[in-house]
């Protein structure tokens, strides 16, 4: 029996070190494949985690972090971005599609959504001991988000036993530069004690392009009635909360709007709570 036991511990101890040493060998491949790019000054690509798929035998999803400086004008642009790969040990591959449904299997790796994420700063409608939690990654200034995130806050918020609704600020600066300084103006607003200030948001009329950042703040000011400034933007609060959302969207891996949790897990219908019983 004793003999058995070490004999288990030595094949999974073996079967760590060879996946260390996979891991390793695609770090190094995915590096050097990206540094073919001559736009790339600096590169460190790291595995996170190995995800068995269930669905096709023998292939694994591979979570990986990449860090890069780009060079760009008028400086070098940082870039941390993660990225879901698939490996069967022999080859690896960006895309692996069902055949039978056309379902990409990058649907089914998703990082869960820690309970540490819900935070009394996101937390806008409801109560924390809500029957469900929704987490709602939005721009206000996306199309779609403009109607539809609405929506969906004012049908949850007329039930604060049932739900809790977490909202992050993800704007996407490429597509819509004003977003940025609007989401932080709206934590600053907050911090001050303004009421609904997410909804609130949703119903400002501004180029999604603007970037004159004086015309932002007085379009802000006059739909919140308040008196948020420059320099309130860059406070050390506001950037800690605006930052700390942008963090777990990257550690979640969010890469458009809206995109929602229903109770820890990624809801890509976005309408589970409506089917909430």
């Amino acid at each position: 029996m004793l003999s058995m036991l070490k004999l288990l511990a030595t094949t999974v101890l073996l079967n760590s070190v060879l996946l260390a040493n996979e891991n390793v060998k695609i770090e190094q491949f995915l590096a050097e494949k990206f540094q073919e790019n001559p736009a790339i000054v600096s590169l460190n690509v790291k595995v996170l985690d190995r995800v068995k798929i269930n669905s096709v035998a023998g292939w694994d999803a591979v979570i990986v972090t990449v860090d890069a400086v780009v060079e760009a004008k008028p400086k070098n642009q940082e870039v941390h971005q993660k990225m879901i790969w698939f490996t069967n040990g022999e080859v690896i591959t960006q895309e692996l599609t069902n055949i039978n449904t056309g379902e990409s299997l990058k649907d089914s790796v998703n990082p869960e959504f820690k309970n540490e994420y819900y935070t009394k700063h996101n937390l806008i409608y409801g109560k924390s001991t809500a029957k469900y939690k929704v987490a709602i990654f939005s721009d206000p200034l996306c199309p779609f988000c403009s109607t539809f995130v609405p929506e969906a806050i004012e049908e949850m918020k007329k039930y604060p036993d049932k739900f809790a609704v977490y909202y992050y600020h993800f704007p996407l600066p490429r597509l819509h530069p004003a977003a940025v300084p609007i989401a932080k103006a709206a934590i600053a607003a907050e911090l001050e004690g303004i009421k609904n200030v997410t909804l609130r948001m949703y119903n400002m009329k501004i180029d999604p392009h603007e970037k004159d950042l004086r015309t932002i703040l007085e379009v802000f000011n006059r739909k919140m009635g308040t008196d948020i400034k420059e320099a309130d933007l860059s406070s050390k609060e506001v950037l800690q909360h605006y930052q700390n959302d942008l963090r777990i969207a990257e550690e979640l891996m969010v890469s458009g709007t809206p995109t929602m949790f229903f109770d820890n897990k990624l809801d890509r219908t976005k309408r589970l709570y409506q089917k909430a019983p």
